[in-house]
């Protein structure tokens, strides 16, 4: 027969291993919670800092095209002036009108590189907030996966109450 000490004590054991697992639990929930909440966040950010990041992509787009075309004009205008010029003809107008040429498109050839440059950078950027994210996710995923492998197991809780409980009896007997 079971001593009622042996009986109270492992009764002790069961309850605080299940108030143990129940309390685990919680704080399981409680971290879930806040890891939803935290991937919102991430999302939300990452989702802010693409669109501030596409939105002077597109500044930058609308800059180039802008100095394309000023440059477009500038060499419209020196063709004009060379040919109202007196005094200019024959072999030297068209000297002159290739190398005004020439200039207006090495212009905008370095304007175009600029901005296939910018283009490439803003590729990396997104990259590598896509990084961050994810990332940040797996941080959260990590914290949640570690608070639910904290939660003992009924099986492990019931296995050692009577484990407690066997060697307080064989002990008293």
């Amino acid at each position: 027969m079971c001593s009622p000490l042996v009986a109270v004590s492992a009764g002790l054991s069961l309850f605080s291993g299940l108030a143990l697992r129940s309390a685990k639990q919680e704080q399981a929930r409680q971290t879930y919670q806040n890891a939803v909440t935290a991937s919102q966040s991430v999302d939300e950010s990452f989702a802010n800092q693409q669109s501030t990041l596409g939105s002077r992509l597109k500044e930058e787009q609308a800059s180039a095209a802008q100095k394309r075309l000023a440059k477009s004009i500038k060499g419209l205008e020196a063709k004009g002036a060379l040919k109202t010029r007196p005094g200019i003809a024959g072999n030297l107008v068209a000297l002159l009108d290739n190398n005004i040429d020439r200039q207006t498109a090495n212009s905008r050839e370095s304007i175009n590189q600029s901005l296939e440059s910018f283009t490439r950078q803003y590729r990396r950027n997104v990259q590598g907030l896509e990084i961050q994210r994810d990332s940040k996710r797996n941080r959260l995923q990590d914290s949640v996966t570690q608070a639910y492998n904290q939660i003992p197991s009924l099986s492990s809780i019931i296995l050692g109450t009577a484990t407690q409980g066997l060697s307080q009896y064989a002990s008293l007997a």
